[in-house]
C-alpha cells in the first residue's frame, strides 16, 4: 500500500508541475487575468484540478512566480563568482530581472488590486530580490565601480518602471534603457 501512496503523490506532483508550467506560459501570452479554462486546456487537465491545487487565482499566480523569483535571486551570488567584475555581474543580473519583469503582463495591476492573496507575492519579491540586488550593489561599491548611496529597492523600482512595455516600447527597448540607467550609476575614473 505505501507504494501506491508514493505513486499517487508522484502523479499529483507531476500534475501540479504541469499546471504551473501551463499557467506560466499562459500568463506570458495573456497576462495573470487569463481564464483558468485556458490554463487547464494547456495543462491537459480539468478546471477542477486547477482549483483543487490552487483554490484562488492569487494562489496560482504566487506559485507560478515563486520559482522564478527564487531563480533570479540565486543568480546574484553565482554571477559575482563567475563575472570579471561586480558591475558585469550587476548588468547580467539586471538583464535577468528585466526578462522576469517584461513577461509579467498584468502583474503590476494585480499587485495593486488590493487582493490580500497577492500581498504575499509582493512581499516575497521584496524579501527575496532586494537582498540579491543589494549583494551586487555592495560588491560594486566595494570595487569602486558604482557610486555609493544607490539602494537596491530604488534601483529595482527604476528598472521596473523602465520595463513597462507597450505597443511602441518592447523588451529590447527596456533592456537598452536599463543598460543606460546602469551606465549612469557607474562610477567614472
Amino acid at each position: 500500500m505505501p507504494e501506491a501512496v508514493g505513486i499517487r503523490q508522484a502523479q499529483a506532483q507531476r500534475t501540479r508541475s504541469g499546471v504551473l508550467a501551463a499557467a506560466s506560459a499562459v500568463f506570458v501570452d495573456q497576462g495573470v487575468q487569463a481564464p483558468i479554462r485556458d490554463i487547464a486546456e494547456r495543462a491537459g487537465v480539468g478546471v477542477g484540478t486547477i482549483y483543487r491545487n490552487f483554490p484562488t487565482r492569487a494562489d496560482l499566480v504566487t506559485a507560478v512566480y515563486r520559482h522564478q523569483i527564487d531563480t533570479c535571486a540565486a543568480l546574484a551570488p553565482r554571477l559575482l563568482e563567475e563575472s570579471d567584475s561586480p558591475f558585469t555581474a550587476l548588468a547580467h543580473w539586471a538583464d535577468a530581472f528585466v526578462e522576469f519583469l517584461v513577461t509579467k503582463h498584468g502583474l503590476g495591476a494585480a499587485l495593486g488590486s488590493g487582493d490580500p492573496g497577492l500581498e504575499n507575492l509582493h512581499a516575497l519579491m521584496l524579501d527575496t530580490l532586494v537582498p540579491a540586488c543589494a549583494l551586487l550593489l555592495d560588491a560594486c561599491v566595494a570595487a569602486d565601480e558604482l557610486s555609493p548611496g544607490i539602494t537596491a529597492y530604488t534601483l529595482m523600482r527604476a528598472i521596473g518602471n523602465l520595463c513597462i512595455t507597450g505597443p511602441d516600447y518592447d523588451r529590447a527597448d527596456a533592456k537598452r534603457m536599463v543598460a543606460t540607467l546602469l551606465a549612469g550609476c557607474r562610477r567614472t575614473a
